[in-house]
């Protein structure tokens, strides 16, 4: 990809025009702001497949725009009603839009706004979201703008490349706090080699986990999940169990092994297509959780009667709520929670086309990748 030369007043950005299916680096004004904004210089941006897969899929709303929705920074400039932060200060992104009003945003549950959408990502509600066409542009630039109101102040102790990932973590918050664990619960986790899994492998101990089982299809990958966390681990994967297991319910068996006799307290489900993982289900305890985020299309292929007669709880959650992310702050600020080791590569925005190609192959273990503008 080349590189664009960079004029007075412009920066690069990873962009998509309208009826692309691809992104380009190209070179673009610096915003300009309005009275309530603030300009972040980008230090770190997060990079995830979902908005990549959404443009291949003609189902991005607001063309052409900026990708990028986990950024971190430093304040360039403020505008003129600005008096939460200062110029200078070392910041993140909140990226979530709602309307602020609504029974959903003043219950702290502003993810399931109707006008719900993620700044440099996506717009989530049918209809027409001022908001989002106003912020749209995202942070896989030289510069964000964005509203005063979505700056979160970043602890001197946590790098940028951490701060950008805060989003992926305050996820795995609410997929755990969702599922209602007891003390002493044991958890199943499907697909925990991703951005997802490994954060709830990170975060287990906070909510009373003390025995995690893993299932997935590489033990290499599920290996070193396994050494994120002191929690006891055991692994399931589906590579060993025969290129027929999906037929044989080979995976149930394997787990009738593993599991104890009661059950998994709660399964997080991170599954991203096909209904073949789903024979986890049996692994189950009566009054047992599934939470899903995984944003698996195919359909679950359980009987009702089956969540009735155990009592099962079947979730669907997606993405998180201030709350989450501010309880991810306090506790990277307050040294309990430490996740560096969860950053595994690390480009330059000029290497984006070699970024964007590891992230869509996964060759090697892919936990949280990062980009530096």
């Amino acid at each position: 990809m080349s590189i664009p030369n960079l004029r007075e007043g412009k920066m690069r950005a990873l962009r998509a025009d309208k009826g692309a299916t691809e992104t380009k680096l190209d070179t673009v004004d610096i915003p300009k702001l309005g009275p309530q904004d603030v300009l972040i210089k980008v230090k770190s941006a997060g990079l995830s497949p979902g908005p990549f897969t959404l443009l291949k899929l003609g189902r991005l709303r607001q063309l052409p725009t900026t990708f990028g929705h986990e950024v971190a920074g430093v304040v360039e400039k403020i505008g003129d009603l600005v008096h939460n932060v200062q110029i200078g200060q070392r910041v993140r992104l909140y990226p979530n839009l709602s309307c602020g009003s609504c029974i959903y945003c003043t219950t702290g549950r502003d993810q399931m706004c109707v006008q719900a959408a993620m700044i440099g990502f996506q717009c989530f509600g049918k209809g027409r979201v001022p908001l989002f066409e106003a912020y749209h542009e995202g942070g896989l630039a030289g510069y964000l703008r964005a509203p005063s109101w979505l700056i979160d102040v970043l602890p001197d102790n946590v790098s940028f490349d951490v701060g950008a990932k805060v989003h992926s973590l305050a996820n795995a918050v609410r997929a755990l706090k969702v599922a209602e664990l007891q003390p002493a619960s044991t958890v199943m986790i499907t697909a925990p080699t991703g951005s997802m899994g490994t954060c709830c492998v990170k975060l287990a101990h906070f909510f009373g986990i003390t025995r995690l089982i893993l299932v997935g299809r590489s033990r290499e990958r599920m290996e070193a999940v396994r050494k994120l966390t002191p929690i006891d681990c055991d692994i399931v994967d589906t590579g060993s169990l025969g290129d027929d297991w999906p037929t044989t319910n080979a995976l149930a068996t394997r787990l009738s092994q593993v599991v104890p006799q009661n059950g998994v307290d709660a399964i997080l489900d991170f599954t991203s297509n096909g209904t073949d993982m789903y024979q986890v289900m049996a692994s189950l305890a009566v009054g047992g959780t599934l939470v899903h985020m995984g944003g698996n299309t195919s359909p679950l292929p359980v009987p009702l009667i089956a969540a009735m007669t155990n009592c099962w709880r079947i979730i669907g959650t997606k993405n998180h709520s201030r709350a989450e992310t501010r309880v991810v702050l306090d506790w990277l600020r307050d040294g309990l929670l430490k996740v560096d080791d969860l950053v595994t590569h690390s480009f330059d925005l000029q290497e984006i086309d070699e970024a964007v190609r590891a992230l869509r192959e996964r060759s090697s273990p892919i936990w949280w990748m990062v980009v530096h503008p």
